[in-house]
Order: structure tokens, then C-alpha cells, then sequence
């Protein structure tokens, strides 16, 4: 069986963290689609470590960790950490392994991001500028050169072949940035790719669940950066939801059982883009320095507002979400009240539903107060324990959503989880 976990709001939810917790609970992390403008999280023997392609089970070693063909992999992000995880102690030759249907990332790749994105001017969509959008246009172009090729005694000269049509695009925007040290840098990280297990991705899982082996598949971004569900045009570009976990990994539907769906006790957004609920003013900069929202990968500040269940409602539909995991309730801690957006008044009328253009259409949030519960909760480890408005707020979003809030994360460590089940 699969069980997925991934992002309910615009990414950044905590998810590295999330699935590092349950890893010892699997046998294989697969991650299934995304790539590295993706930062996952960990905070390992109190040392912090952000991943961007590796699947955040790597330091479990029990634990096999899959990159599945739905992702699009950057050699020298790999290359780079590779090299930090080992420094660590780990070897991640014995429990990394990289489907060969993997789309690369080339070093032209990263400079057609960049050209396009300044070419929009004030229109910009917030690229990570890693090349993303670029390689998925050439997997769905049918251009695209995979883990597979490296292999191939000719993949220099099918490099060189994509590289010169991707000249020609880069010189209709006027763009001459010298890329030679980029291309010194992929094809040394190449080299490390051939040396690690690169595997038919769909019959090894697929082999592995006939075997009774437990996968959980890793998201990256979140449901709302989704290219077809999310807020067009300002989104990623792969299926982050959890229907391109069998695109993205090669198995069927019916494989998968739990949906977990990672939301901040708030909410957060990097780059351009609707965020009907954020806030502009003194609260929302203490949101800011006290969750430290700056972003993983890019460290840009993260824009930041009050929790919105109209959005999480529409991500839970979609997902088919069956539990929820809530991060950085503790950043709450300081509040004396909290807003939480019911539904968007849009041209008068009250709506529940996340619009068809949100960057077209002016929203105003309908909130409902609750008292803050002003109190440290990073020292409790029980849910009886947290205090009653913490427990008022949590019970109206399972009410509103229709789907229990299973895991509370009351801080950055590992063990800074609270099951509410077990009281």
C-alpha cells in the first residue's frame, strides 16, 4: 500500500519534518513529482538540513528512498547534497536510488528560466530560476533528455543537440550570460549519477508493494501551486496533488490508502500570486519573524496571513485527504486573537468556493475570531494537555473541513509532535 503526504496550502507547510517523523513507519519514501525549487526541512540531531531533491528518509537507514519519474532532477543540486548528507555520516549510496524515466534539468534549462522570467517584467510569476517550468516544457515537448540517457555512450551529442535548440530560444530573448561553468558543473555531477542505482522506477515500486512493502510518497510545493488546481498562472509545473502520485511513480489508484494533508496553523506564500488572507501590516510581520518565514530554498520572505479554510476545504476535496497534519501551531502562541477566513465575499455575495481567476477577482475574506490561548506549547507532548482555546480552534477546523486534524507539530524538532488520538 501507498500512503501520500503533501501540501495544502502554497508549499512551505513543514512537510521535510512531517515525513521524517513517520518515516519509521515505511519502507520506501518515493518522491513522485517537483524538483529542486522544493525545500524540505529536517532537523537532524539538532543539526538543520534542507533538502531539495533527495526524499526526506534518507537518514533512516531501514528505509529506501525512491526519485520517481515524475520529477525533474538537477544533477548538480544532487551533486551538492550528496555530498552534505555524507558529511553527516550517511552514504546515500545504499538507500538512494533514481528511476531512469527521471527528467534531467540542463544547465540551459536554468538560463531559459531566467530569461523568461525577466522577459515578464512586472508580470513575473516568481520562478525559483532552477530550470523547472523549462524541463517540464521539454518533457511535455518531447525534447527532454532522462536519468536513462546517461548511460547511453551518445549522451553527450543528444546534449549538445537539445542545447543548441535551446540557443536559439535563449537568443530570440537576447539573452548572452555565459553558462560554461554550469555546464562544467552538470557534467561532473553526472558523473555521481552513473555511480548511483538508477532502476526501472514503475516495476521497482510496483515489485515492492507485491512484496508487502509500505510507501510513503512526498509531495513538494502544495495543492494550491498545482498547474491545473492551483492559482493559474502563478503555480508550479507538475501535479502537486495527490493524483500525480500515479503519474508520477507508475502505480494505480487503487494502491493508494491514506491521503495526509500538511497545513500551518496560518498561512504562507512565496513569490507572486493570490493570498486572499494576507496581511500587510504589524501582525503579519510578527507571523513573519516569529514563524521565520523565509524561504527554504530561496530565502525570500514569505508573505503571511491568517489560516484559510476555504482553500484548505478545496485542497482536502481535491486530495481526497483523510488526515491532516497541522505545523507551526507554537508560532501562535503570542496571539491574543486569531482569525480564521469562513468563506470570500466576491461582488457582494458570500462564496465558499475557491473562484475559477482568484488573481482576477477581488476577494474579501470573511473571518471568524477566536480567542488566542497566549501559552508555550512547545514543552507538551499530549493533547489533553494543550490549552482549551487551542483545542476550540483545532475543533472548528475539523468541523469546517470535515476531515480530522490527526498530528499537531508544536515545534522545530523531531520529537515536537502531538498524536491526538492518544490524548
Amino acid at each position: 500500500m501507498i500512503d501520500v503526504l503533501l501540501g495544502l496550502q502554497w508549499g512551505d507547510e513543514g512537510k521535510g519534518k512531517i515525513v521524517d517523523f513517520f518515516a519509521p513507519d515505511y519502507d520506501i519514501i518515493a518522491r513522485f513529482q517537483g524538483g529542486p525549487n522544493a525545500g524540505h526541512t529536517l532537523y537532524v540531531d539538532g543539526q538543520k538540513v534542507v533538502l531539495h531533491q533527495i526524499p526526506s528518509g534518507i537518514f533512516h537507514p531501514h528505509t529506501d528512498n525512491l526519485i520517481g519519474s515524475g520529477v525533474v532532477l538537477d544533477p548538480v543540486t544532487l551533486l551538492r547534497e550528496f555530498q552534505k548528507v555524507e558529511a553527516m555520516g550517511v552514504d546515500p549510496r545504499k538507500n538512494l536510488c533514481i528511476s531512469e524515466r527521471t527528467h534531467l534539468i540542463l544547465p540551459t534549462h536554468r538560463a531559459l528560466d531566467k530569461a523568461s522570467e525577466l522577459s515578464k517584467g512586472e508580470e513575473k510569476i516568481g520562478s525559483t530560476l532552477k530550470g523547472i517550468g523549462p524541463a517540464y516544457m521539454d518533457k511535455t515537448g518531447r525534447n527532454g533528455l532522462r536519468v536513462g540517457d546517461i548511460l547511453d555512450r551518445n549522451f553527450t551529442t543528444q546534449y549538445i543537440r537539445l542545447r543548441l535548440k535551446h540557443q536559439k530560444i535563449l537568443d530570440s530573448f537576447g539573452f548572452r550570460e555565459d553558462i560554461t561553468d554550469w555546464e562544467e558543473e552538470f557534467f561532473e555531477a553526472i558523473e555521481l549519477l552513473r555511480q548511483l542505482r538508477i532502476v526501472n522506477g514503475e516495476y521497482h515500486i510496483n515489485e515492492q508493494l507485491r512484496n508487502g512493502k509500505k510507501v510513503l510518497a512526498e509531495g513538494a510545493q502544495g495543492s494550491m501551486l498545482d498547474v491545473d488546481f492551483g492559482t493559474f498562472p502563478f503555480v508550479t509545473s507538475s501535479n502537486t496533488i495527490s493524483a500525480g502520485v500515479c503519474s508520477g511513480l507508475g502505480v494505480a489508484p487503487q494502491k493508494i490508502r491514506e491521503v495526509i494533508g500538511v497545513t500551518k496553523a496560518y498561512c504562507t506564500r512565496v513569490g507572486s500570486g493570490p493570498f486572499p488572507t494576507e496581511l500587510h501590516d504589524d501582525t503579519g510581520e510578527l507571523l513573519r519573524k516569529t514563524g521565520n518565514e523565509f524561504g527554504a530554498t530561496t530565502g525570500r520572505p514569505r508573505r503571511c496571513g491568517w489560516i484559510d479554510l476555504v482553500a484548505l476545504d478545496f485542497a482536502c476535496m481535491i486530495n481526497g485527504v483523510t488526515q491532516i497534519v497541522m505545523t507551526k501551531s507554537d508560532v501562535l502562541d503570542a496571539f491574543p486573537v486569531l482569525n480564521v477566513c469562513e468563506a470570500y465575499m466576491i461582488d457582494g455575495r458570500e462564496v465558499n468556493r475557491v473562484p475559477y481567476q482568484m488573481q482576477k477577482t477581488e476577494i474579501d475574506p470573511l473571518y471568524t475570531p477566536f480567542e488566542g490561548w497566549m501559552t508555550d506549547i512547545t514543552r507538551i507532548n499530549t493533547y489533553e494537555a494543550l490549552p482549551e482555546r487551542m483545542k476550540t480552534y483545532i475543533a472548528h477546523i475539523n468541523a469546517r473541513l470535515g476531515v480530522p486534524v490527526r498530528y499537531i507539530s508544536n515545534g522545530p524538532g523531531r520529537t515536537q509532535i502531538i498524536d491526538v488520538q492518544k490524548g
